[in-house]
């Protein structure tokens, strides 16, 4: 059903019908959010990575940070969950509970994400994830692609096995749907690396790949597990998506002015790399003084030193991209705030849109 079930309180929200009373506030703060959706979603996880043979279970217990790379219990810095929390927050928000079938929508998503976060590393050639190796570079690049293989499997069993009937077969296709976008969105990106000027359109419809899609696609699995109609489906997988390239676009910020101590990359990777990310684009784009330098830097076939990389991530500011790119992403948000449909309990997912923009990892 659609409507929010009655609550404790409830709360004002700009939407797509205009302001609406949503459902029951969220007593929760964005941190329990996602410590609730990793709690959620492991015992579906943990179940079917321990069925994997060796030495693909001991692989992919290593990159979800469970045990070292001898299989040793180690606490290792989980991921942000943000994707589970948004299956999670749809579902609720549309039938103020959480179908069973909906913690296991919010595993299959998670592990979709993985298997791209480990296809992603090996293309990137990035050594590190969450402040440890990365498992293309403990196991090789064979195995780190055969394992992020194996997840995008686990997931549609997942779907498959606990979902009903015709609930799955459309949870699937949605899933998957965004597994192909997302390929798309990752093609261009590596393609940018190599290829010529990149302009802004074309880095948005990138970005609406590779990350819009499987956020969007979360949210309307949420949707879909609690019995919404098609059109809330539909407003909810917008929300995911718009929510999506906010989260890009701080990505990209990230990449060059996040703190490793917290991102557990190194400082101004994407930059040593050549990588046309958000803020490097717009700054290109600018067409001044700094424009013209940072272009320079980005065509030369000298490696950066670290000088270089500051010097970079200074002319990205000057020619206005850092401050392109936060704009766009709180335009993002806000795009997402209004594509909620009427009648739902919005609190949750909009603290999640909230996090994406101000997140420091």
């Amino acid at each position: 059903m659609d409507s929010g079930a009655s609550g404790v309180g409830a709360v004002s929200v700009r939407g797509s019908a205009g302001t609406v009373t949503a459902g029951p506030v969220s007593r929760r703060t964005v941190e329990q959010l996602l410590a609730d959706a990793r709690a959620v979603s492991l015992p579906a996880m943990r179940k079917a990575v321990d069925a994997l043979p060796e030495p693909l279970r001991r692989m992919a217990g290593y990159h979800l940070g469970w045990w070292d790379a001898a299989g040793t219990p180690a606490a290792a810095v989980p991921g942000k969950s943000l994707r589970p929390a948004l299956v999670l927050a749809s579902a609720a928000g549309v039938c103020g509970d959480v179908p069973a079938s909906a913690r296991s929508a919010a595993a299959a998503v998670e592990l979709i994400h993985n298997f791209t976060l480990l296809h992603d590393d090996v293309m990137d050639g990035d050594r590190t994830r969450r402040g440890r190796e990365t498992v293309w570079s403990v196991w090789g690049i064979p195995d780190a692609i055969l394992l992020g293989d194996t997840l995008h499997t686990l997931a549609i069993e997942l779907l498959t096995t606990d979902l009903p009937g015709q609930i799955a077969v459309t949870a699937v296709a949605r899933l998957e749907d965004a597994v192909i976008e997302l390929c798309r969105g990752q093609h261009e990106d590596c393609a940018f690396e190599v290829g010529g000027p990149v302009d802004i359109e074309e880095y948005l419809r990138m970005s609406r790949g590779k990350t819009g899609a499987l956020m969007g696609a979360a949210c309307a699995l949420g949707a879909l597990c609690a019995g919404a109609s098609t059109a809330t489906v539909t407003a909810l997988e917008t929300f995911g998506a718009q929510a999506g390239l906010a989260f890009q676009a701080i990505d990209d910020l990230l990449g060059i002015w996040g703190d490793p101590a917290v991102t557990g990359k190194p400082a101004g990777n994407d930059l040593a790399r050549r990588k046309r990310s958000l803020p490097v684009v717009a700054a290109l784009h600018d067409g001044g003084t700094a424009a013209r330098e940072l272009a320079g830097l980005y065509r030369s076939d000298t490696p950066m030193s670290p000088a270089d990389v500051a010097r970079a991530a200074a002319l990205v500011e000057a020619a206005g991209g850092r401050r392109w790119a936060q704009q766009y992403a709180e335009d993002r948000v806000q795009a997402a705030r209004d594509a909620l449909p009427a009648r739902i309990a919005a609190e949750d997912l909009l603290m999640l849109a909230d996090l994406v923009a101000h997140r420091d990892r």
